[in-house]
């Protein structure tokens, strides 16, 4: 095992001490940078994901270019559903598009639990890969969707604006939503698990999709089956990190849930989370990505007002309250970067 040279990141998901304040960037691995574009316009998306030296490589370009204190794999959520079987295109400026979406419990019994050893093997191969070439660098962060974002993605059959093909689903047939629920949880504990194994440092479990639930909804259909999946994790300190993107209710549950640390996205107060939640997890974000198209006097500014609103002490990962977008300058995200490095210093 290579030491972590920079290991600010697990410390402060595990509330130790820290000199600084780190900070990575939701997406940093993306189409912003001109040098992930070099290697997106030779290969499509999916081959991407599915070639273990291309992950490596975007994984850690950011490391390099923008200077961040964690690397997060370059994939994808999706794989999970291809793995499961299902038919999967990304459509350039469209999104994902799957095919044969779920629509009854005969659906759903076509779907097993996938064994990431073989169904997944090259996320596996490119983790120890980046591992390999981050050489201690930086610690490395594992994610997946959580079942609930999957499963809409799988009934939505790709992206959607009012969601009523998944509200249809659980609402009259909440057991077939269930049990493929089930199978989903399963599925992700495992692959988690995996990339424990293989190498990463943290896992992420991005569940986009939550805020369209109401506050016991969103109980029932999600956040049981992350608890599941958080409780089912082979691991040994690995911090666990939900990220539930809309989810203005039952921080408390969240809190509760099994996870280090909560990701909030920009609509909250970081200093109000922190005085509910904050004796309990360490929480992450949550600058609005779009401030990353002002001047850098605002960036700053914004910037300073986050650390500002957290306050004293360790348990904050800066981050953006939710992926950067493709038509930032990476210039502009360094100065962000830079910014909590020098700025942050002071509150620890």
């Amino acid at each position: 095992m290579t030491e972590l040279r920079n290991d600010l990141f697990l410390r402060a998901c595990k509330k130790l001490p820290v000199e600084r304040t780190p900070v990575w960037i939701m997406r940093q691995a993306g189409r912003y940078l001109p040098e992930y574009m070099a290697v997106r316009n030779r290969s499509d998306f999916l081959t991407m994901c599915k070639t273990p030296e291309l992950a490596a490589e975007l994984t850690i370009q950011p490391i390099d270019i923008i200077g961040v204190d964690a690397a997060i794999l370059f994939s994808d959520i999706l794989v999970i559903p291809e793995a499961m079987g299902m038919k999967l295109e990304m459509i350039e400026s469209k999104g994902p598009k799957l095919f044969d979406p779920i629509r009854n419990a005969d659906d759903v019994n076509k779907f097993n639990p996938v064994d990431p050893y073989k169904n997944l093997k090259y996320v596996l191969d490119a983790v120890s890969m980046t591992k390999k070439e981050l050489a201690g660098r930086v610690p490395l962060i594992g994610f997946s969707g959580s079942p609930w974002t999957l499963l809409t993605y799988m009934v939505e059959g790709g992206g959607s604006k009012n969601f009523s093909e998944i509200k249809k689903f659980i609402y009259n047939q909440p057991k077939a939503a269930h049990d493929m629920l089930n199978k989903l949880a399963d599925s992700i504990a495992d692959y988690l698990s995996a990339k424990i194994e293989a190498g990463v440092n943290a896992v992420q479990i991005f569940d986009t999709w939550g805020g369209i639930l109401s506050p016991h909804n969103f109980l029932e259909f999600s956040l049981e089956y992350i608890i599941k999946i958080i409780s089912k994790i082979k691991r040994n300190d690995e911090p666990v990190i939900i990220f539930a993107k809309g989810v203005h209710h039952n921080l408390n549950e969240l809190a509760n849930s099994g996870a280090d640390v909560i990701g909030i996205d920009w609509t909250m107060n970081i200093g109000e989370v922190k005085n509910n939640i904050g004796n309990k997890v360490a929480l992450q974000g949550n600058l609005d990505p779009t401030i990353l198209y002002a001047n850098k006097e605002k960036i700053k500014f914004e910037t300073i007002k986050i650390l500002e609103s957290f306050g004293n002490g360790s348990g904050h990962v800066f981050n953006l309250g939710h992926g950067i977008l493709p038509d930032v300058s990476p210039e502009y995200a360094k100065f962000l970067v830079n910014t909590v490095k020098e700025e942050s210093k002071r509150f620890h």
